[in-house]
């Protein structure tokens, strides 16, 4: 299996990750932070070199700021929900997951405003136009750092810096940035960080995490056990426990800790060139093809390894499921479960394929999916479509 799915799972994961998890689940099972014999002390440390790996990799202070999750969308229901309140108005934009628009739509009947702002044909924004969206009443800006559809990096450092002169808190989802591209939060001016474990840093399914500055306190989405302060009868006002009720997934936390190490190992600079070559290669390769249209930049530059395209004439749900039965190729084919931004493109009734490349992905799978795909747009699309096709993973 030639796997382009990255922007949804990463696959295979490093040896290490699987290794450590196995470790854990073996002789490391206690429940950490809830007693003091060995064991759960040993599933504690697990989880505190796990938010200290993360808190190098993003140049946080203080570990402690860094909650655990089940995921990103995990992460950004806490942020947006925890944050936002009636009368609020927030800016966010057109290229969005529905990790954000959806908690952002239940807002909206709550008595939050939100605001999108356009993006341009290739998934870009323009700070002047997020800075044009704001109200008196404006509470925070939410922005993807990297669309999910085209790969499109949004300037997240000057929106920070913008955040930050108009006293705004700034929320990023990082799922497709994150382990891959540079996440400086002080630099950013990023209040609020949502991540994945289970994408670019090579974790498991089930880990993610949020970033919450210092000072800056949410509303809880759930209560419970905390391991600390049981007498009292409301949530503890420490982080990271006020956020993380309930045990933890330690033995997940512990394979998310093993592939911070393998990132740090490799050196994110060696993993990030490696992915932006293949997808420039594939690019390249991609211009060859008559009838097959790429959506997002121009620029290599502007780009995450994140590429989504159509072929003429041909039912993009229909193109994944023959990549994936006749040639072997894992994409997807879809929505993305990003309306807004299919919208943005133009591509919201005839949706698009999507390949998205891992560190662990080589040129000569590129080269393959490129001759791949020169056979199916060879195809006479009469020959070609299902009547009635529902293949597309939207």
């Amino acid at each position: 299996m030639i796997y382009f799915d990255s922007a949804a799972t990463s696959w295979p994961k490093p040896p290490q990750v699987w290794q450590a998890m196995e470790h854990c689940i073996k002789f490391v099972g206690a429940n950490p932070g809830r007693s003091g014999h060995q064991m759960a002390v040993k599933a504690g440390r697990l989880v505190d070199e796990a938010r200290e790996l993360l808190s190098l990799l993003f140049n946080i202070a203080n570990p402690d700021r860094i909650v655990f999750t089940l995921n990103a969308t995990e992460s950004l229901n806490l942020a947006i929900k925890g944050l936002l309140k009636p009368g609020d108005h927030v800016v966010t934009s057109s290229m969005e997951h529905n990790s954000v628009t959806r908690p952002l739509h239940v807002l909206q009947g709550k008595g939050v405003d939100v605001s999108k702002v356009a993006c341009s044909g290739d998934g870009g924004i323009k700070v002047a136009d997020i800075e044009n969206a704001f109200k008196p009443n404006t509470a925070a800006i939410v922005i993807t750092h990297a669309s999910n559809v085209t790969g499109t990096l949004m300037p997240v450092a000057e929106i920070g810096r913008l955040a930050k002169r108009k006293k705004l808190k700034f929320i990023v989802d990082a799922a497709q940035t994150v382990g891959v591209f540079n996440i400086d939060v002080p630099f950013m001016n990023i209040d609020l960080l949502a991540f994945p474990g289970h994408k670019g840093l090579f974790g498991p399914t089930g880990t993610g995490g949020l970033y919450i500055s210092e000072g800056l306190e949410l509303t809880t989405l759930k209560e419970g056990g905390t391991g600390s302060m049981s007498h009292i009868p409301g949530q503890p006002d420490v982080l990271p426990e006020r956020y993380e009720s309930g045990t933890l997934n330690s033995v997940g936390i512990s394979g998310l800790a093993a592939g911070l190490k393998f990132i740090r190992d490799e050196g994110s600079e060696k993993i990030r060139q490696h992915e932006m070559g293949l997808t420039g290669r594939f690019l390249k390769g991609a211009e060859k093809i008559k009838g097959l249209k790429v959506y997002g930049p121009a620029e290599l530059y502007e780009r995450a390894p994140v590429v989504s395209f159509s072929l003429e004439g041909k039912n993009s749900g229909q193109v994944g499921t023959v990549l994936d039965q006749q040639y072997n190729i894992a994409c997807r084919a879809g929505l993305h479960c990003a309306p807004d931004a299919h919208r943005t493109l133009g591509t919201f009734e005839k949706k698009l394929v999507r390949f998205s490349f891992s560190y662990f992905n080589k040129e000569e799978e590129v080269d393959f999916a490129i001759r791949s795909l020169a056979e199916i747009a060879a195809i006479p699309p009469e020959k070609f479509n299902k009547k009635d096709d529902k293949s597309c993973g939207c």
